[in-house]
């Protein structure tokens, strides 16, 4: 290193010293993983970020392989931000499904929520009601539709064969924007548990270098008080 520059142990470049890290300040299993592939590392070597990113995808790959035996497509999309430190899951994700859908699905979320009320049911009775009424009861002179309300049975068909299926279209929608969500909580989730391991692997690291440090200090005051 000279001046404020260093040269990267994996790809040659110089950088600023800011942007590299001493392979000895590494968490050991990283350490050991690089080391494995570069013979010349050593605990003075130093790694730009580029670079220690991409082994610290190999590292959480090899992690996530050992504990669930393969890497899914969305462990891949949590690696790859984790690697470039960009958002795992971006924002207003849900809402472009709304942005996205046609007129088509716009009624049909609106029948399927109008279909699932009181509103529906009340009228739905209170029509069935009138109908019932006009055909027996005789407040119509000339019934259209006389027991047993063959007509009325056809419509209470044709309205039951075109109901469920625009639900269906509003339910499979929901389903999506339910899989979406779900998908973003795991990737979440995730992301989340990888960052805490690596802050306990960072921390056990550091603790341990103290735990050195300390019992060097030990030595050199013991060696002092036995030269007095």
């Amino acid at each position: 290193m000279t001046g404020r520059t260093g040269q990267c142990l994996i790809c040659g470049r110089t950088f600023a010293v800011s942007k590299l890290h001493k392979a000895g300040t590494l968490r050991p299993h990283l350490f050991e993983m690089i080391a494995e592939e570069v013979k010349t590392c050593s605990a003075d070597s130093l790694i730009c970020d580029e670079d220690l990113a991409r082994f610290r995808r190999r590292y959480v790959e090899a992690l996530l392989e050992e504990e669930r035996g393969e890497i899914t497509e969305l462990d891949a999309r949590v690696l790859d931000s984790f690697e470039k430190g960009t958002l795992t899951v971006q924002a207003g994700a849900p809402a472009a499904i709304d942005q996205a859908e046609t007129f088509g699905e716009r009624v049909a979320d609106r029948v399927a929520a109008f279909g699932g009320s009181w509103t529906f049911i009340l009228s739905f009775l209170a029509v069935l009601v009138l109908w019932m009424a006009l055909n027996v009861v005789g407040l119509s002179a000339d019934p259209f539709d006389p027991y047993p309300f063959i007509l009325l049975n056809l419509v209470l068909s044709s309205l039951a064969a075109l109901q469920a299926p625009v639900i269906m279209m509003s339910q499979r929608r929901q389903e999506d924007k339910d899989r979406l969500r779900s998908e973003n909580d795991y990737m979440v989730n995730l992301r989340a548990e990888l960052e805490i391991r690596q802050l306990h692997e960072k921390i056990d690291h550091q603790m341990a270098k103290q735990w050195e440090r300390l019992a060097e200090l030990q030595q050199i005051q013991i060696e002092l008080l036995e030269k007095r």
